[in-house]
């Protein structure tokens, strides 16, 4: 029988869940997770990402259940979603991060993620959001690569009096990194000339998608990866409906090329974040991160098999 692990927290019941799974009541082994983190408290630029965990699940049924990228097809997998962690009664915006981070340590901090193969992926919410999981993955997985895409470096020591800031969360799980984990970014446009420097220093960046593809094909089969996407990775002209946009990035195939190594390699965990419903009126930005989020959830599970 498999393991069960009651959910010690309370949850908001989402719009929707993502493309029709069932909402949890326990988690189970061998299955995936979505659950939301709508928060934007830190946010230095437009807010809106709060809206972003239910403004992707509300399109998530309005696209195809198939990739034709994988040859893979959702109906053919049980995943389920949590639902939204809740920030609490406070108005004080580093209280609410803190409560919802909290929550979400409760629910995973008795998992053995890698021995029960238990999968996580969280929705943003701004980038501070990611804190959570990367952290609970580092512990879990000794040898972790993180993967980083994004048009910013986040390697700030805290932004705006925020320690733990949108700008700042690549610094903030390098705090937790030990000696055999590993950070390779890519996408990175903007940034201070300190965290150009601490990139170029510790070999961290790849300029090119040659090189940051041959970077991932390079990763033995067998060691973890988590993957933290931030949607202003892509260029604005394809997605605009982000907090904090940098023309000169990436298209929906750079996106295609990692799956499809992702795919063969030991993916172990995400997060997808910066998705702002309300800046895009078209909502074309929704859909865009739903398609990003059915590729993400179908390599999940068969990087599983």
């Amino acid at each position: 029988m498999a393991n069960i692990f009651p959910i010690s927290v309370t949850l908001d019941e989402p719009v929707r869940a993502y493309f029709g799974a069932d909402l949890a009541t326990e988690i189970t082994a061998k299955h995936t997770y979505v659950i939301g983190f709508g928060f934007d408290g830190t946010a230095c630029f437009r807010k809106g990402t709060r809206y972003g965990p239910d403004g992707l699940r509300a399109v998530s049924e309005d696209i195809e259940s198939y990739s034709p990228y994988l040859d893979c097809d959702l109906e053919d997998y049980e995943f389920f979603d949590l639902g939204n962690l809740q920030l609490g009664d406070s108005t004080d915006v580093e209280t609410q991060w803190h409560h919802a981070s909290d929550d979400f340590k409760k629910i995973f901090n008795d998992i053995d993620l890698a021995t029960n193969q238990v999968k996580v992926l969280t929705l943003g919410g701004e980038h501070s959001i990611s804190y959570a999981p990367i952290v609970k993955y580092l512990e879990q997985y000794p040898n972790l690569v993180l993967l980083h895409l994004d048009a910013h470096a986040d390697l700030r020591d805290g932004f705006t009096g925020y320690h733990y800031s949108h700008a700042s969360i690549i610094r903030r799980a390098l705090d937790h990194f030990g000696p055999e984990h590993e950070l390779i970014q890519y996408g990175i446009r903007s940034g201070t000339r300190e965290e150009y420097a601490y990139m170029r220093e510790h070999k961290t960046v790849r300029t090119s998608r040659k090189d940051f593809l041959e970077s991932v094909a390079a990763i033995p089969a067998d060691r973890p990866i988590y993957l933290t996407l931030d949607l202003d990775y892509f260029d604005p002209s394809f997605l605009p409906g982000t907090g904090t946009p940098e023309p000169g990035g990436e298209d929906f195939h750079s996106f295609v090329s990692l799956i499809k190594l992702l795919k063969e390699r030991n993916f172990v965990g995400c997060d997808v974040v910066e998705l702002s419903p309300q800046i895009d009126p078209t909502g074309n930005s929704d859909v865009f991160a739903a398609k990003i989020v059915r590729e993400l959830l179908l390599v999940l599970e068969e990087s599983r098999a």
